[in-house]
C-alpha cells in the first residue's frame, strides 16, 4: 500500500482525496484545533499532530508528501502582501521534502500565487523543490472541471523525484468540456437537503461589503467559491435575485428571506459527503465549522491530481 505524509492538513480535504485512492496517510499536521477534530472524526486512523510545523523535528518515511500551506498572503480574502510571513511556510514543506525524499509530492494553493508581485515566490518554490531533486510542474485547475459543484481555481505544484525518471501530466477535465458531462450544479449537489437547516447557517444581516457584489448563483449553476469567513459565504439559491443599483452596490429584488449557505452545504459544495461528521467538541463554533470547510481542498480535485501519480507509488 502506498503511504503519505500530510502537512497543513486542515480538516482533511486533500487527505480524503488520497484516502479514496487507497493511500495510507501515516501522519497529518495542522495548528487549528477544530480542523483536527473534524479530520479525526472522519479519518480516525491517521496520526494527527496538532503543532506548529516549524516545531516538528522529524517526519515518517512515505511515498508521497502532501502540503496545502496557508495562502492568506496570496488570496482575495487575505491582505495580499508579498511579505506576509505565511507566504514562506513553503520552506517548512521543503524541509520535510528534503528529509523524507518521497517518490512524489503535491502542493495546493490559491491561484493568486501567479500574480506579478508574488511571481518571485512561486519561482523560489519551484527552484527550491527542484534543488532538492524533483522534476516540478505546476498548473491552475478549476474544481468544477473535476466533478466538484463549485467554481474554485487553485494552483497545483507537483514534483516527481529525479531518479524515477518520469514527467508528471495533469489530469484532463472530467466535466464541462466537449464530450464530457456538464458541470455539477448546486441543485444536483444539494438535492434532498433542507431549505432552512436550523442552527447550521450564519444568519446575521448582510452588511454593505457583502452587498458590493452579486453573491448568488442559481440552482442550475455551480456555486461560487466557498470561503472560510461565514459572513462572506455565498447566497443559497432560495434567496431572492440580486440587481445592481450602483458602483459596487447590489440589492435584493424581493422583500423575502435570504440566507447564506450553511456550513454543511458548503462542505457538500466542496465535494465532501453529506454525512461528513462535525463533532461537537469545545472548538465546535459555527464560525469554526465554516472556517475549516472554507479552507479545505475539494477531495475530488486532489484525488484527480494524485491519481496520476499512482503508477509510480
Amino acid at each position: 500500500m502506498a503511504t503519505a505524509v500530510s502537512l497543513f492538513s486542515g480538516c482533511g480535504g486533500s487527505d480524503t482525496g488520497v484516502h479514496r485512492l487507497g493511500i495510507d496517510i501515516l501522519m497529518a499536521n495542522d495548528i487549528i484545533p477544530y480542523a483536527r477534530d473534524v479530520y479525526l472524526a472522519n479519518l480516525p486512523q491517521t496520526d494527527y499532530i496538532l503543532k506548529d510545523v516549524r516545531k516538528l523535528e522529524s517526519f515518517p518515511s512515505a511515498d508521497l508528501l502532501l502540503g496545502c500551506y496557508p495562502c492568506q498572503g496570496f488570496s482575495q480574502g487575505g491582505l495580499r502582501r508579498a511579505d506576509n510571513k505565511l507566504n514562506f511556510l513553503y520552506r517548512e514543506f521543503a524541509r520535510a521534502l528534503a528529509q523524507i525524499k518521497p517518490k512524489a509530492f503535491i502542493v495546493e494553493n490559491v491561484n493568486g500565487m501567479l500574480r506579478a508581485n508574488y511571481d518571485h515566490l512561486l519561482k523560489d518554490q519551484v527552484s527550491t523543490f527542484s534543488d532538492i531533486g524533483y522534476r516540478v510542474r505546476y498548473q491552475v485547475l478549476n474544481a468544477a472541471d473535476y466533478g466538484v459543484p463549485q467554481l474554485r481555481k487553485r494552483i497545483f505544484i507537483v514534483g516527481i523525484r529525479n531518479d524515477i525518471g518520469a514527467e508528471y501530466t495533469f489530469p484532463a477535465p472530467t466535466h464541462g468540456t466537449e464530450g464530457k458531462p456538464p458541470h455539477i450544479t448546486i441543485g444536483e449537489a444539494l438535492r434532498g437537503m433542507p431549505d432552512w437547516p436550523e442552527g447550521e447557517y450564519y444568519d446575521r444581516p448582510f452588511h454593505w461589503y457583502y452587498l458590493s457584489r452579486n453573491r448568488r448563483q442559481d440552482w442550475n449553476e455551480p456555486a461560487k467559491t466557498v470561503v472560510s469567513n461565514a459572513r462572506h459565504t455565498p447566497l443559497h439559491p432560495i434567496s431572492p435575485l440580486m440587481e445592481k443599483v450602483g458602483t459596487d452596490q447590489w440589492r435584493f429584488t424581493e422583500d423575502r428571506p435570504a440566507r447564506r449557505f450553511s456550513y454543511r452545504e458548503c462542505a457538500v459544495l466542496q465535494g465532501f459527503k453529506k454525512d461528513l461528521a462535525f463533532p461537537e467538541t469545545e472548538n465546535a463554533t459555527l464560525m469554526n465549522k465554516y472556517k475549516v470547510i472554507g479552507n479545505a481542498v475539494p477531495p475530488a480535485l486532489f484525488e484527480a491530481v494524485a491519481a496520476e501519480l499512482m503508477p509510480l507509488l
